[in-house]
């Protein structure tokens, strides 16, 4: 009986959680969005607009799923600004941890399906943001090569989930390498940010939230002065490796 109760009471309680997440992801996508309509024109005010609605909503959401964030070095993320922030993608909590961590003139990187989430992916259509196509690979390095430009010509950072998708069981896949291309575009370092256990938070496929401590890890810069594309799978892997050594045990890839 007790056992019965106690997940009745996770159940009612993830319930609750999602409806309130979804109440303030309308509120606040709907306040965002008519102010993306007004800065149609403004591409670049229209991503730092929506990095603000990031440090409110995102952070809002993490709450609200019982994540309390830990962040070691946050110091590190606005300290090398530009730059490319890489993270691990094990859950949909990675999400709003992405948009409240990343700073103001960070360019968010995301597949296209993201446009479907209820009210946020609307608002990324309009913010100005990139979504990449990964099914046509001569559009997604298209688009690539569009950001690298808008990166450097208003000194923006980029933000990208590296692995393309997101990792069932919590261990780090191999990486994509358009962060790579886009590192030798820009010429800006890569700053790894290694999530620890997000997947047991709010697991691979579900609403249903286990609330605890989510350590989060900003590294060192990477410098990418040298690098070239001939050796874009090498550059890849090796900040894979610093990755992969920064997560505990049970999040590091296979042999």
């Amino acid at each position: 009986m007790a056992a019965l109760a106690s997940r009745v009471w996770v159940t009612a309680a993830s319930a609750w959680r999602t409806t309130l997440g979804l109440l303030v992801l309308a509120v606040g996508s709907t306040v965002c969005f008519a102010l993306m309509l007004l800065l149609i024109p403004l591409r670049v005010t229209r991503i730092k607009v929506c990095n603000y609605y990031g440090k409110t909503v995102g952070y809002a959401i993490m709450r609200i799923t019982g994540a309390r964030p830990v962040v070691r070095h946050r110091e590190r993320l606005d300290g090398s600004f530009p730059a490319i922030y890489v993270a691990n993608h094990t859950s949909m909590l990675d999400a709003f941890v992405s948009i409240w961590l990343c700073p103001v003139g960070g360019c968010g990187v995301m597949k296209k399906q993201v446009a479907y989430m209820p009210f946020f992916g609307q608002l990324l259509l309009l913010s100005g943001h990139l979504r990449i196509d990964r099914a046509d690979r001569g559009k997604a390095i298209a688009a690539l090569a569009n950001v690298a430009a808008l990166v450097k010509k208003h000194r923006l950072g980029i933000w990208i989930m590296p692995e393309g998708t997101r990792s069932k069981d919590g261990r780090l896949l191999p990486f994509k390498l358009g962060f790579v291309h886009l590192a030798i575009a820009t010429g800006l370092p890569i700053v790894p940010v290694v999530l620890h256990d997000a997947h047991h938070i709010w697991p691979w496929g579900t609403l249903r939230y286990r609330p605890g401590d989510f350590e989060i890890d900003v590294l060192d810069p990477i410098s990418t002065a040298g690098w070239r594309e001939e050796d874009a799978r090498l550059r890849a892997d090796e900040v894979h490796d610093v990755m992969a050594r920064a997560l505990r045990e049970a999040q590091r890839p296979l042999a």
